[in-house]
């Protein structure tokens, strides 16, 4: 008898620890301290934490193979951002599936279109500022990339354009009703999905680490790290619904301020780390600067940050999104891949790439005494700006 409640003792906490952690959504600062925390290790481990570039090898092997490109591209299980992103999209997948939260989600006909054009400006825009919400604004002042700032201006100015096209298209165009889903054929045998997704999750999660030790094996321990960081990424992402748009679009919509003090919370913990690790000379001062700061970054931003509150999801949540069976999100991300190849090889191709600015390295322009200080102004700045909105209201549109 005993032995029977030691038994019974520990199988019922077990399953408490699980839902905790699987099945319980984490507090949105536990997943933006996580994120800052495993930023910082990528830098030590081989390069800054991006996106964009990984999305766009992906349109590049489309147009490769229809003739229109005719380099071949960097295969995508070489690419280190793209291996990052299949990384994302693994551990994002694992962790709806172990939280029984994995469905496939249609979405009404208008929002296909709707993800489509936000799909086209998100990759437009991360072309211009070279990155995406994560690469041109997260990790970009997360490496003291100047160009970083003028993407967080540019993505504020566009989601507030952007949800003032939501707000007007919710007047003129109102939604219509979804059918009701068709009834399944009887005599079927259904499967038990929500008992069946935890075994999945972990089915995914052990693929994840099998991956890097075939990488390591072929030598190529760095690229399956990035792997297994973008996994762990994800994951984390997932579980605490992370999502950069509503540090952009809530306060206008809402005025929640939740996602922005997280935001800058995460950033002031990345910068702070990654200044530690160039000023110590660790890792060299200009990786992951490459921003066009101002003209680039800023206009990229503008256009992204319309693409994003229109689509619903920013480069990383466009992904994670995606591997949780959001159909929207897959249209986007078809449309991000694809106007970022193009227009990236356009702007290459007429030189115009080289004229939407330059790289700047904050210490370089501030010094390291002070660029650590101004840094933090500007982000409890941004953060108080938002609480104190979220009294007044005084910049919420709806």
């Amino acid at each position: 008898m005993a032995e029977e409640s030691f038994l019974g003792s520990l199988k019922e906490e077990s399953r408490k620890d699980y839902i905790a952690i699987f099945e319980t959504e984490w507090p949105l600062w536990v997943g933006g301290i996580l994120l800052a925390f495993l930023a910082i290790m990528m830098i030590l481990w081989a390069r800054p934490w991006g996106v964009a570039a990984g999305i766009r090898n992906w349109g590049d092997w489309v147009f490769y193979y229809v003739g229109v490109r005719g380099i071949r591209p960097t295969s995508p299980l070489l690419h280190t951002t793209s291996v990052m992103n299949i990384g994302l999209l693994v551990g994002a997948l694992a962790s709806s599936l172990m939280g029984r939260q994995f469905a496939v989600r249609r979405a009404p006909n208008m929002e296909y279109w709707k993800g489509l054009a936000g799909g086209i400006l998100m990759g437009t825009g991360a072309a211009l500022a070279r990155g995406c919400n994560v690469g041109g604004f997260f990790s970009a002042i997360g490496t003291l990339s100047l160009g970083g700032f003028a993407m967080m201006i540019g993505l504020m100015a566009g989601a507030f354009i952007g949800f003032r096209y939501l707000v007007w298209e919710m007047i003129a165009l109102p939604p219509k009703p979804m059918a009701p889903p068709k009834p399944s054929a009887k005599g079927k045998v259904k499967i038990n999905w929500g008992k069946v997704q935890p075994y999945i999750g972990v089915l995914m999660l052990v693929l994840g680490l099998i991956a890097f030790r075939v990488y390591a094996n072929i030598h190529y321990t760095k690229i399956g790290g990035l792997l297994l960081f973008g996994l762990l990424i994800g994951f984390v992402m997932h579980r605490s619904r992370f999502c950069f748009v509503r540090a952009f679009r809530c306060p206008f919509m809402t005025g929640d301020a939740e996602m922005v003090r997280v935001v800058a919370m995460s950033l002031f913990i990345y910068a702070f780390g990654s200044m530690i690790i160039k000023w110590r000379g660790i890792e060299p001062e200009l990786m992951g600067v490459y921003h066009p700061f101002w003209f680039g970054s800023l206009i990229g931003g503008v256009i992204f940050g319309i693409g994003m509150v229109i689509a619903g999801g920013c480069g990383s949540g466009t992904l994670w999104r995606a591997a949780e069976g959001q159909t929207k999100l897959w249209v986007a991300l078809v449309g991000f891949a694809l106007s970022q190849s193009l227009v990236y090889m356009f702007l290459r191709r007429t030189d115009l790439m080289g004229k939407l600015g330059r790289a700047i390295f904050m210490p370089d322009l501030f010094s390291w005494q002070f660029t650590m200080p101004i840094l933090a102004i500007i982000l409890i700045s941004w953060a108080f700006v938002a609480i104190w909105n979220e009294k007044a209201e005084k910049f919420v549109i709806f």
